[in-house]
This record gives structure tokens, C-alpha cells and sequence, in this order.
């Protein structure tokens, strides 16, 4: 028999939520006059990275961020990598500009369109 570690769903990180086509569009918007907090360089995506993101994801809730790299499919791949290790939803992405969003779990700043 293989030992497994105990389940507790409540240590699992949660979802990233769903948004519909209004509130993307009313992100995009609010995203348009910011600029990119962090940049990812050439060693990729690292702990210290995604430390970082989540910090201002916690402090702004919507934030840019610029992705080096000269292969459109690393750049996406690193936007996904890092929206799913942040649990943030992807609004938008442009050339090698993402645009991340995930609401503060202590002070909320952004209130969503209802959907």
C-alpha cells in the first residue's frame, strides 16, 4: 500500500473565479492607464517571482506584468504557469503585456459588475 498525505479541502487553493464577458471588459478598462508592476525575466518564473505577484495581487488586485521572452508559445506558458500558481484569472494579454486579477481576500478595492 502506498502512504498518501491526508485530504483537507480546505488547504487547497481555491478556484480561480469565473468572469463573464461584462466584467472582463470593465477590468480591461480599469487596467488601461496602469503600468506593469514586475517584469519576468530570463530565469523564467521562480518562487521569489510568484511571491512577488502575490503580494501586489493581495495589494492591488489587478495588475501588469511584462513577459520577456521572443517565443509566443514560452510567453504563454509562462502566463499560464504564473495565473495558476497565483490563482489569478488572466484578463487580458497583449503582445508581451498580461493583465492579472484576483480579488484581495482582506480589503477589496475593485467591486465587479454584477454578472
Amino acid at each position: 500500500m502506498i502512504p498518501c498525505a491526508p485530504y483537507f479541502p480546505s488547504l487547497r487553493a481555491p478556484m480561480s473565479i469565473p468572469l463573464t464577458a461584462a466584467q472582463t471588459r470593465f477590468l480591461r478598462g480599469q487596467a488601461h492607464d496602469l503600468r506593469a508592476l514586475l517584469q519576468v525575466g530570463g530565469k523564467g518564473i521562480t518562487e521569489a517571482l510568484v511571491a512577488e505577484v502575490d503580494g501586489a495581487l493581495e495589494h492591488h488586485e489587478l495588475i501588469k506584468v511584462k513577459i520577456a521572452g521572443s517565443e509566443r508559445d514560452a510567453r504563454d506558458a509562462m502566463i499560464a504557469d504564473l495565473a495558476r500558481r497565483t490563482d489569478a484569472v488572466l484578463v487580458q494579454r497583449i503582445g508581451h503585456t498580461a493583465i492579472l486579477y484576483r480579488p484581495s481576500k482582506d480589503h477589496r478595492r475593485i467591486v465587479l459588475p454584477r454578472p
